[in-house]
């Protein structure tokens, strides 16, 4: 729920104070994003590294144990909140370095966490001044997916139809709660995350034979559909809530009684002309 900041009450005077206060953490994020890409670290996020330093990568995990665990965690949900464009490749990473199943517990924690961390500064800092500026107008469309967020974003998170970093932002600006958002990132990202990390347990082999992996199986028939499939399930407590609320109004509607069926419109003229 929203403070008592937002409904338009004259500000105090440590009004402006607050509302610096509540900038700084996307400020850091847009910092780190600066930063790294000014010092070409970005560069480093590419598939030609991952070849490249295959061998180191594979020793340092055997060398370093659950601490590289800890470590890709933190790396993937740094590049989930600074919103850098390497998600798949460090699914396939992670599925290479730790398996299908660990790999797949690293990048949805990871993820999960970034997002999150990304959700909260975007909130924090625009989210209450956008829709105190708006009023009524964004109340009105954000509404209806604040009635059913969670299903609304779990199905966002099953079916990659837009930007990851768009879905991270785009629930802040409205009054989702933060167990919701985490709960339905952490399990709107799963059976793609799957795949990926199937993928990358593959790619030695794959990169044995001088080859890249192909990025769009998520798009295959045989992938996507039993995706879509879960995403129409997630949508189905959506569809019933709307139909009760809808059967409810309907039965609220009493209709005009129909006169007794012994009397004859004769007999109802004759009483109101008496």
């Amino acid at each position: 729920m929203w403070s008592h900041e937002d409904s338009g009450a004259p500000e105090s005077a440590g009004a402006p104070q607050k509302r610096q206060l509540r900038v700084w953490p996307a400020v850091v994020l847009v910092g780190v994003l600066v930063a790294i890409v000014a010092l070409g670290l970005d560069d480093y996020l590419s598939f030609e590294t991952l070849r490249d330093n295959r061998e180191a990568l594979i020793a340092w995990v055997e060398r370093v144990g659950w601490a590289a665990v800890v470590a890709f965690i933190g790396i993937y949900a740094l590049t989930v909140a600074v919103s850098l464009p390497a998600g798949a490749l460090l699914t396939l990473t992670a599925g290479f370095l730790f398996g299908p199943v660990l790999g797949t517990i690293a990048v949805v924690c990871g993820a999960t966490a970034g997002a999150t961390a990304i959700f909260l500064a975007a909130r924090t800092a625009f989210g209450r001044m956008l829709r105190t500026r708006a009023g009524q107008s964004i109340d009105r469309v954000a509404s209806g997916f604040e009635e059913d967020a969670f299903s609304y974003l779990l199905t966002l998170r099953l079916i990659p139809i837009f930007p990851f970093w768009l879905v991270n932002i785009a629930p802040a600006f409205t009054r989702i709660s933060v167990r919701s958002y985490v709960v339905a990132t952490g399990l709107g990202i799963i059976p793609a995350t799957i795949v990926y990390a199937l993928i990358g347990n593959g790619l030695g082999a794959v990169l044995d034979a001088g080859e890249s992996p192909k990025l769009d199986v998520l798009f295959d028939p045989a992938v996507l559909l039993p995706i879509t499939g879960l995403a129409v399930l997630s949508l189905l407590p959506v569809v019933y809530r709307r139909f009760r609320r809808r059967r409810n109004a309907t039965g609220e509607q009493q209709p005009f009684q129909a006169a007794p069926s012994g009397t004859s419109s004769a007999s109802v003229r004759g009483t109101a002309e008496r």
